[in-house]
């Protein structure tokens, strides 16, 4: 079953056609933010139902769902590998790419998919074996990006790398031993950011990958940034060079 909760995931899903079913708390009390999301569920003729909140809570597994989760169709799984090239091929600008290689907190995949969002990226790539995938809790802490935000799984990410680079594509890698500092490299071109898991960075074969590694400058007794806040500042670097 996929679902999201919370009331952003929940109205991105529902702006997209994506609910089949919306379930609200039966003791929640009427606000405007509920009553905003029954009018949306109504307008695209989304069955609304009340449930017990201790079903709601089962649900979403002990994460806070505001009393209301949806219940989607099948059409907003992960997209294929073999649809990518097809993306980079219709895009009038130069690709923008995230690269994940093993996040499997869902919490740091949600947040990657929202900064990822508000940069403007055109696709986030992630291994399909040993990572988490587009779950309720990465939907709801994306708040609407995940369903804005083209999101592939591939089976072999040290073959969709090469396909990347054959297409033009330049794979930028952050590992902090690196010597190169991101705030001195190019940034501008058709561009692949590769960001490593928690704790253990991106794996060897991924690493040999990439055209370039570049670290993040730290001026304090940390050795390493949270994934989620490293790919914020590499996404945010990329764009303020892609804006000039």
């Amino acid at each position: 079953m996929s679902l999201a909760f919370g009331i952003h995931a929940v109205e991105a899903a529902l702006k997209k056609s994506a609910v089949s079913e919306l379930w609200f708390d039966e003791r929640q009390k009427p606000n405007p933010r509920l009553s905003k999301l029954m009018d949306l569920a109504k307008r695209e003729q989304v069955k609304v139902v009340r449930r017990p909140r201790e079903e709601l809570d089962k649900l979403a597994q002990g994460e806070r769902h505001q009393g209301v989760l949806a219940h989607l169709i099948e059409q907003v799984a992960a997209v294929k590998q073999e649809d990518l090239m097809s993306l980079l091929d219709g895009l009038d600008h130069p690709p923008f790419l995230l690269v994940l290689d093993g996040v499997t907190d869902p919490h740091n995949l949600g947040a990657c998919l929202r900064s990822a969002n508000a940069v403007g990226v055109d696709a986030v790539i992630v291994p399909k074996d040993n990572a988490v995938g587009m779950t309720p809790v990465v939907r709801k802490v994306a708040c609407g990006a995940a369903e804005d935000t083209p999101f592939y799984q591939v089976t072999n990410l040290a073959r969709t790398l090469r396909d990347l680079q054959q297409a033009g594509v330049w794979l930028i890698g952050a590992a902090g031993e690196s010597d190169d500092d991101i705030y001195q490299i190019d940034l501008k071109g058709p561009l692949a950011l590769v960001m490593g898991a928690e704790g253990k960075g991106m794996r060897r074969l991924t690493k040999e990958h990439c055209d370039l590694l570049v670290k993040i400058p730290m001026a304090g007794t940390v050795e390493s940034l949270n994934v989620s806040v490293a790919t914020g500042v590499c996404l945010y670097e990329a764009l303020r060079q892609r804006q000039r």
